[in-house]
């Protein structure tokens, strides 16, 4: 388990602000954008934005996903993961009406997978989503998350009622697909097997920093496929 202190957790919570420029988008040799495909809505996490997702969604643009399939969506990181929830559920609804499809694949990084469990688990969002992809999420609390008061991070907190209640019962319930990924070398969710979640498929990438999981073409590509079938 890795151990951080103060001044180390405060410059995590602001990681997800700098994300390294990567190589240009190129179609890959993997799976590509079907009339079966769903459209992709992603949520960023804890101080970030809809930007974090530029360089996955170019990527998924060079595999065929229309732009009218990605949304990027952007909300308050700072308020309630519960009320974030709430917002996500309505912005499944646009998408869904914009795009005409019957259900949506989610793409989540960090905090991002915490209100989009929520939607899951308690907004009835398990009728409305296909796949559900966790990227470096502090589903069972980080120790980060003690060095930063907002509403949300202090509901990121191990043992904090709101994971409780999340963590409940089934982690992964109803039909949608579970998958997460974590890496050993991510110094902002302390601990790491805090990302893994019974009932979904739980991968180790290779040595890569929090926001590195936004960038890395190898993730990218497993985020797809996982995502695409």
């Amino acid at each position: 388990m890795k151990r951080s202190v103060v001044t180390a957790a405060v410059a995590a919570a602001g990681a997800l602000l700098v994300v390294q420029a990567p190589a240009p988008a190129q179609a890959s040799t993997g799976s590509s954008f079907t009339s079966g495909s769903n459209p992709v809505l992603f949520v960023h996490g804890y101080n970030g934005d809809a930007g974090n997702w530029n360089t996955m969604a170019d990527r998924f643009r060079a595999d065929g996903w229309p732009s009218a399939h990605l949304r990027q969506w952007t909300y308050d990181s700072r308020q309630s993961n519960t009320v974030t929830a709430q917002q996500l559920s309505a912005e499944v609804d646009r998408v869904l009406a914009a795009t005409g499809a019957t259900k949506v694949d989610i793409v989540s990084h960090s905090m991002g997978g915490l209100s989009s469990r929520y939607y899951l688990k308690t907004l009835d969002g398990t009728s409305e989503v296909d796949a559900w992809v966790s990227l470096g999420g502090p589903n069972h609390g980080t120790d980060t998350a003690n060095s930063c008061f907002d509403t949300s991070c202090t509901e990121m907190r191990i043992g904090s009622s709101f994971l409780t209640g999340l963590n409940s019962g089934d982690e992964t319930p109803g039909s949608p697909r579970y998958a997460t990924w974590w890496s050993p070398c991510d110094t902002v969710i302390n601990p790491d097997s805090s990302v893994s979640l019974s009932g979904a498929v739980n991968s180790r990438t290779t040595c890569l920093s929090h926001t590195g999981l936004l960038t890395d073409a190898t993730v990218y590509a497993q985020t797809r496929d996982m995502i695409n079938r």
